[in-house]
């Protein structure tokens, strides 16, 4: 039902909460496995600014890396969805989830990394799971959601309690904040949140495997869909 290609407001936003929570336990294991948040494009552009100022050829390679993955792993999505539109009727939101469970699965072998170069390519590999999850939500949603800019998601939490502020204040201007907007905000933030402090606790106790646990969320939601026998087209 989560992944189906038949939508509704309620089902999108059920699966935005779940891949809030996988989007925040990846942020947050990712950044104790590798000292670097995987989701905040805006953080490493302004790396790129400051590094390129003060040279630091390292750290600003690593950010342009950074963007670049997150940037690819969005375009495979788009490509997976259209190919599976065409292809895998009723599969194509299903599809990008099972590879980004199987890339997440993968990441757990990251740990056999211990140079430098492999650590950056980790970063790489985790920054672009990021920008398809990211993508896949998008696509889904109508643009609606974003499950990780999490910075955009605070913003409309602002703007809906400005406009209910503004509405008791002056209750004849007809201002009204959208409390199931502003619910449903509060709970993807929040979901963000828990998911973060999972993937945090997942990191000290398992290591690099805590990716296993959300690459079998993920495929969990894809796999009975992808699976799933459609029935052939027959003409009348």
């Amino acid at each position: 039902m989560l992944v189906g290609h038949r939508r509704s407001q309620g089902r999108d936003y059920g699966l935005a909460l779940f891949l809030a929570l996988v989007a925040g336990a990846s942020n947050a294991g990712g950044f104790f496995a590798l000292a670097q948040y995987t989701s905040h494009m805006t953080g490493y552009l302004s790396q790129i600014a400051d590094n390129l100022v003060v040279g630091n050829l390292v750290v600003l390679v690593t950010a342009v890396l950074a963007i670049a993955s997150f940037t690819t792993g969005a375009a495979i999505s788009a490509v997976l969805v259209n190919w599976a539109r065409e292809r895998r009727k009723g599969k194509h939101f299903a599809l990008p989830l099972a590879v980004q469970g199987t890339c997440l699965a993968c990441f757990a072998l990251a740990g056999a990394f211990t140079t430098e170069a492999g650590r950056i390519f980790a970063l790489a590999w985790l920054c672009g799971i990021m920008g398809m999850q990211n993508a896949t939500i998008t696509k889904i949603s109508g643009a609606r959601i974003r499950t990780t800019h999490a910075t955009g998601m605070i913003t409309d939490i602002g703007i809906e309690a400005g406009r209910a502020i503004y509405g008791r204040l002056w209750p004849e201007s007809g201002v009204k904040e959208d409390r199931e907007k502003l619910r449903i905000l509060v709970f993807l933030v929040g979901a963000y949140v828990l998911g973060g402090v999972v993937g945090a606790t997942g990191y000290l106790v398992m290591g690099f495997y805590f990716a296993l646990p959300l690459a079998a969320l993920l495929l969990a939601l894809s796999l009975p869909s992808l699976l799933r026998r459609t029935r052939p087209y027959q003409r009348r």
